[in-house]
């Protein structure tokens, strides 16, 4: 079969990724889309069963640093589209094993783009998926993409190391780059790691919710369908060179987070809640919020459609559904292609 078009997603597997690889999957079957992951812990297989089997989907298990696989895969398919998401995202993490982050987040950009830049058959985009936590926190100021960046712990270092790089072949080769910055995206098949879907286990264990530090931190979340409508949104009308936030007005304190999860989990009355929270030692260098500024990805004609009210009742009920998702993940890819 003839494709119009091969989308390459990096960290096609991972929660954002597997969002946006069977969305692309379903919404162009006239487009080949290649998953390029290593399924490290935080992925799994389960999390693109709907999609495995269908001919415009392809899986390659390998990692995004090996630039002899990367530049195999470009050498052997003609790549138009470049997602590139592979990351470590977890900042606890990121204090731990800070060779890690920088090898996979800013090695593993500096492969794919080389071998991207001298393929042969040249890509149109290549959409850098970052994150809000460049600019560093803010208590009063709203950051837009022309804002200073100033991460403040390993994981975030690394995402704007890998940005220099990507701006970088931009600046000297007008290689057709776009990069976005995201809000706390959060839904479904999310790792246990993250925020909610780490309360959310916790409540199904009969264990308290985590409350770190005693500081009133704060984040913006965003549905995960919303973001990968932004990224689809860029793909068609990005202006290459150009950063764009992707946010979202919903700012929740950790705090009310955690109690609405309780009630919507436990159903218990008000005077009750206190009893399922735990507060422990804040991790290093917390920051309290990343407010951002999007209006530049809204006059392109985004919008955020889905209510926090309603994100979360859907993602509450997938986790109620899936208890056993991440506990019996399998080790191994399925429907993989051995390059």
């Amino acid at each position: 079969m003839d494709f119009n078009r091969t989308v390459l997603v990096t960290g096609g597997s991972g929660f954002i990724g597997s969002h946006l690889v069977c969305s692309l999957v379903n919404k162009y079957p006239d487009w080949r889309i290649i998953n390029l992951d290593i399924l490290d812990y935080c992925c799994s297989p389960r999390s693109l069963e709907s999609i495995e089997d269908r001919a415009n989907y392809t899986f390659i298990r390998g990692d995004v640093c090996n630039s002899r696989l990367v530049n195999h895969i470009f050498y052997t398919e003609n790549i138009d589209v470049i997602f590139h998401l592979a990351a470590k995202t977890h900042v606890e993490s990121s204090f731990e094993f800070p060779t890690s982050f920088q090898r996979v987040n800013v090695d593993g950009t500096r492969v794919l783009l080389a071998a991207a830049h001298q393929a042969q058959h040249q890509p149109q985009r290549f959409i850098y998926i970052s994150t809000d936590e460049v600019y560093g926190p803010s208590v009063d100021q709203v950051f837009d993409e022309t804002s200073l960046v100033r991460p403040s712990n390993p994981y975030s270092a690394t995402k704007a190391a890998a940005e220099y790089l990507v701006t970088s072949y931009w600046d000297k080769y007008k290689f057709p780059i776009i990069i976005t910055r995201s809000n706390n995206i959060y839904g479904p098949r999310q790792y246990t790691e993250k925020v909610i879907p780490k309360f959310l286990s916790l409540l199904q264990m009969k264990k308290k919710c985590t409350i770190q530090g005693t500081l009133p931190k704060s984040r913006h979340f965003l549905f995960v369908t919303d973001a990968i409508s932004a990224f689809l949104l860029l793909l068609e009308k990005g202006i290459v060179g150009e950063i764009y936030n992707v946010g979202t007005s919903c700012e929740i304190p950790i705090m009310q987070l955690a109690r609405e999860l309780i009630k919507m989990i436990k159903t218990i009355p008000d005077s009750e809640i206190n009893n399922w929270l735990e507060f422990v030692p804040d991790r290093p260098q917390v920051d309290l919020r990343y407010p951002i500024k999007c209006e530049k990805l809204q006059q392109l004609g985004w919008r955020a459609e889905v209510s926090w009210i309603e994100g979360i009742r859907q993602t509450v009920k997938w986790y109620q559904d899936n208890p056993d998702f991440w506990s019996d993940a399998s080790e191994d890819g399925t429907n993989q292609k051995q390059v």
